[in-house]
């Protein structure tokens, strides 16, 4: 675990492309999430700011060439107020992703539960930014046990401002676009998040990466997924994610 952790860290020191790990990869997703909670140590994230979900559109199972969801914590200083401005310099062939993000108003312990128990433990919602970068070559040779370790392309985020309403907003009918200097880029609705984006809390709260850290807890941010596909930036400019009922976000890259 110690040799892929350090791997990981060396090549976020360098900005560099993480090379499959050989014998130091580790050989199944439970295994990859014990190395992330690993890198989280390392780097001062426990407890974690929160947690990103990647995959939960089967566009981006497709994409990513997997068969179900996979997640990852988020660092304090990787989230970002809405309107951010950053160096684009500072990230390894960004991108950005359209997401439902929610905040949690207590705690949600590892292990199975439903849409509904998942929603009581939400306190605010909003239109998010996921900062993503292509810091992979071939994924197939990769692994996901070893992407899941390196936290699945997550760089950082931005959160849009709470939406009036919750918990009176149906997350599932919502409609989400992404424009890149006005530009649309793609769009999507919460129902892509397996089904719902609730659904997609309660597979969080079940799954290996909640039980390596313990659970969920009050006050964590969750980016429930993209309802597009990351959306790779060639250089700077004006992100912005709309979704109807959320209201808008926006990220600069100079």
């Amino acid at each position: 675990m110690t040799e892929a952790r350090d791997a990981i860290l060396a090549t976020r020191r360098g900005r560099t492309i993480l090379a499959p790990l050989g014998a130091a990869a580790p050989p199944d997703e439970t295994a990859g999430y014990a190395v992330q909670r690993s890198v989280a140590e390392a780097t001062g994230a426990v407890p974690p700011a929160g947690f990103k979900i990647g995959a939960t559109a089967k566009g981006m199972q497709a994409y990513l060439g997997l068969s179900a969801p996979v997640a990852g914590f988020v660092a304090a200083e990787g989230l970002h107020a809405p309107g951010a401005t950053l160096r684009f310099a500072d990230f390894l062939a960004p991108g950005v992703e359209c997401e439902v993000g929610v905040r949690l108003g207590r705690d949600l312990p590892a292990g199975p539960c439903t849409a509904d128990e998942a929603a009581e433990c939400v306190a605010e919602v909003f239109a998010a930014i996921e900062i993503v970068e292509k810091r992979y070559g071939d994924l197939g040779m990769l692994g996901v046990p070893t992407l899941i370790a390196d936290q699945v392309f997550h760089a950082g985020g931005v959160c849009g401002a709470p939406a009036a309403g919750w918990p009176g907003i149906d997350l599932g009918a919502v409609a989400g676009r992404i424009t890149v200097d006005g530009v649309s880029k793609g769009e999507g609705v919460g129902a892509d998040l397996l089904g719902h984006p609730m659904n997609a809390l309660a597979w969080l709260a079940a799954s290996g990466c909640a039980a390596a850290f313990g659970g969920l807890r009050a006050g964590q941010v969750v980016f429930l997924g993209s309802v597009t596909p990351p959306i790779w930036l060639d250089g700077p400019g004006l992100v912005e994610v709309v979704f109807t009922g959320l209201g808008s976000v926006t990220l600069r890259f100079t």
